[in-house]
């Protein structure tokens, strides 16, 4: 195997086919893969954190693919370098990704401007691949200046996207009393813009009223930042009416929150997150492969499902051979 120098070396020339398989290394989960990916990161550490970091979610339907698509399309055709990260829903035969959306994203999956890499999401929490982050790394330090997260789909707890990206953009469509109620609270707190999709042909008036009804569902919401006050927008992805002035918001977004300070915090913060995040999976992972540990857990496990030992008393015996 090529050294972690060697492979960060060719990422940052712009080879994609090296690129591919450092992603593939990162999402391995071998130990020995393991500890390449990690070394291979940290060398590619100081080429990143220029690119614009946007997350996409939205209730099935609402067009993410085909957003990105017609988003990822129009920056290339402005010189931009786009990369997205599509976390594709499992198979739950073989637990590998479907790779639906390299299908819905036709003009990008063929644009040279545009990396698009499908990632099974494997159960993980919020919809988001496991290794997203570190993927996203090294597709800045491939000099991708605008980085894509789209996610599965409202349902899992989606928010976690909102915790590695800049800008947290919610599609909805027309009809948004319904909508509306799909959408949860804690999603459109973390919005950095609802952008209502398919504002074409006889839906535009119906676009613009459901616009109306999520702008009065922020006006309800304390916005997190000072700085920036979520906006509603319409658009089409199908037409590209509206891609203009939504990119527009992404940059008066970013402009506005590192005049402020804001972003840099932002990025620290999530910074602080990921480390604890991938503590609590190193010690979940424990859980499940140390041979001490498993055997204790189905002890524990049997004793308070037979009501002999309470779940506070078993969490404290398991604590005590992980050592915390």
């Amino acid at each position: 195997m090529k050294s972690p120098a060697y492979v960060a070396a060719a990422i940052r020339a712009g080879d994609r086919a090296t690129l591919a398989r450092a992603i593939t290394l990162i999402e391995s989960k071998r130990a020995d893969h393991r500890k390449s990916a990690h070394r291979l990161v940290q060398e590619l550490l100081p080429f990143t954190g220029k690119a614009v970091r946007l997350g996409i979610t939205g209730a099935p339907g609402s067009g993410k693919s085909t957003t990105i698509d017609a988003l990822g399309t129009f920056l290339t055709s402005k010189g931009h370098k786009v990369a997205v990260l599509a976390v594709d829903p499992s198979s739950t035969r073989t637990g590998g990704s479907i790779l639906g959306d390299k299908t819905r994203m036709a003009r990008l999956a063929v644009d040279s401007s545009a990396f698009v890499r499908p990632s099974p999401s494997s159960g993980t929490l919020g919809g988001v691949a496991s290794k997203t982050r570190e993927t996203m790394l090294l597709c800045e330090a491939a000099n991708y200046d605008v980085v894509m997260v789209e996610t599965v789909g409202i349902g899992q707890s989606e928010t976690a996207v909102a915790d590695m990206t800049d800008f947290f953009l919610v599609l909805a469509i027309p009809g948004a009393g319904d909508e509306l109620q799909a959408l949860k609270k804690g999603i459109v707190e973390l919005a950095d813009m609802i952008a209502v999709n398919k504002a074409d042909g006889d839906n535009v008036e119906r676009a613009k009223l459901a616009a109306a009804d999520y702008r009065a569902a922020l006006n309800i919401l304390k916005p997190q930042s000072g700085t920036w006050s979520p906006p509603v927008v319409t658009y089409s992805a199908l037409t590209g009416n509206g891609i203009a002035d939504l990119w527009a918001q992404v940059r008066a977004h970013k402009e506005k929150m590192t005049a402020s300070g804001e972003l840099a915090e932002r990025r620290r913060e999530q910074q602080v997150k990921w480390m604890r995040s991938m503590l609590e999976e190193r010690l979940t992972a424990r859980l499940r492969s140390d041979a001490a540990v498993k055997t204790k857990l189905r002890q524990a496990e049997a004793a308070v499902a037979a009501g002999k030992l309470t779940p506070t008393l078993a969490v404290e015996e398991i604590a005590k051979i992980l050592g915390v």
